[in-house]
């Protein structure tokens, strides 16, 4: 598989409101990582992480003061050299959609196409998103995920070479981003479109995404698939923000193990630190009630099939257990534990 874009090394500072570089404040430092062709990547990170800096900075939208991104072997950006984002081959949906309130969903498409084959794009492009009951509509005549497909069959209409998507779901209700970001990833594998996803959320992240960058203060922290971040994570960091958990006091003993008010745990990598801290995810341990170490629940979410509890162990730490719906647990009532995984990622304390 052929290597599509490189962002390599780039260095992003920040512009003030009046558009002055504050080269002082560098946004996005080091930062590496490759799309191959017909991959599906994902920027994930908190606010403020320099996600969407480096997406911009992608697009052409913000200089680099450092590095360089380069696409088909094409140089974009470089420090004192940025291509015009038109001459860049690539698709963008934003937010907020950006869809033309004076044109019909057909126009909206078509916008920016020319030539004989342009009916014919138009058309393939209504086919693949389903709207072609909706031709001749308005953009405020439209739902939600229906102006998300308009803004995506416009961004596909001219063939990119890359599709930048920019939280495009996060305007959309919980059930219906799940969905929609779901049927995005199936359009795009059938036309072969290569991408990358920025957002905040992680189940759009896991839903749409081949490889994720979790980003942190302008630095990627980790790149890998979603089980590569939820069960290897690098750091803390990166355990903390993928999926649901605890981070557990332990002290290792001499056989390796770790022990914690929670019960014996082997932890997946080696660390000769006598404090240790576990990731305990919501399956990590198990109900016994003739374990030694108890907890106490203090909050029961219904999840349908599942509940999810909140215990507080012997030492004040809290722990998440998921149990059926069928269990039945009253809150400050005290349960047994004892470990059910077999292996949990270990940090130094």
């Amino acid at each position: 598989m052929s290597t599509l874009l490189d962002v390599c090394d780039i260095f992003s500072s920040y512009a003030d409101a009046d558009g002055k570089s504050q080269s002082s404040k560098m946004v996005v430092h080091n930062l590496s990582f490759q799309v191959q062709k017909g991959e599906h990547v994902c920027l994930l990170g908190p606010s403020g992480c320099g996600k969407t800096t480096t997406l911009r900075a992608i697009a052409g939208f913000e200089p680099l003061q450092g590095g360089e991104i380069t696409l088909r072997g094409t140089t974009l950006s470089r420090q004192g050299f940025t291509l015009p984002p038109e001459q860049r081959q690539l698709g963008m949906v934003f937010q907020d959609y950006a869809l033309f309130p004076h044109l019909t969903v057909t126009e909206n498409i078509g916008f920016g196409l020319s030539g004989k084959h342009a009916r014919t794009r138009i058309n393939d492009m209504m086919h693949l998103t389903g709207l072609h009951e909706l031709a001749n509509r308005s953009p405020q005549e439209l739902s939600g995920g229906q102006q998300q497909r308009v803004a995506l069959a416009r961004a596909l209409a001219p063939e990119p070479s890359l599709l930048l998507l920019d939280e495009p779901f996060s305007n959309l209700d919980t059930s219906l981003r799940q969905s929609l970001s779901h049927e995005v990833r199936t359009m795009l594998k059938q036309t072969g479109t290569s991408a990358i996803l920025v957002t905040h959320d992680q189940e759009e992240a896991f839903a749409f995404a081949d490889y994720i960058g979790l980003m942190r203060s302008g630095k990627m922290v980790q790149w890998g698939t979603a089980h590569e971040l939820y069960q290897q994570p690098v750091n803390d960091f990166v355990a903390s923000f993928i999926g649901e958990g605890s981070l557990i006091q332990g002290t290792r003993n001499s056989q390796g193990l770790i022990e914690t008010a929670a019960g014996l745990f082997n932890p997946s990598n080696i660390l000769n630190a006598p404090k240790q801290r576990l990731m305990l995810r919501p399956n990590s341990v198990t109900c016994d009630p003739a374990s030694p170490h108890k907890a106490i629940v203090r909050q029961i979410s219904f999840r349908g099939q599942n509940k999810l509890l909140k215990l507080q162990l012997s030492s004040g730490e809290e722990l998440l257990l998921e149990i059926p719906a069928h269990c039945t647990f009253t809150i400050g009532e005290t349960t047994g534990l004892r470990p059910a995984a077999s292996d949990v990622p270990a940090f130094v304390a």
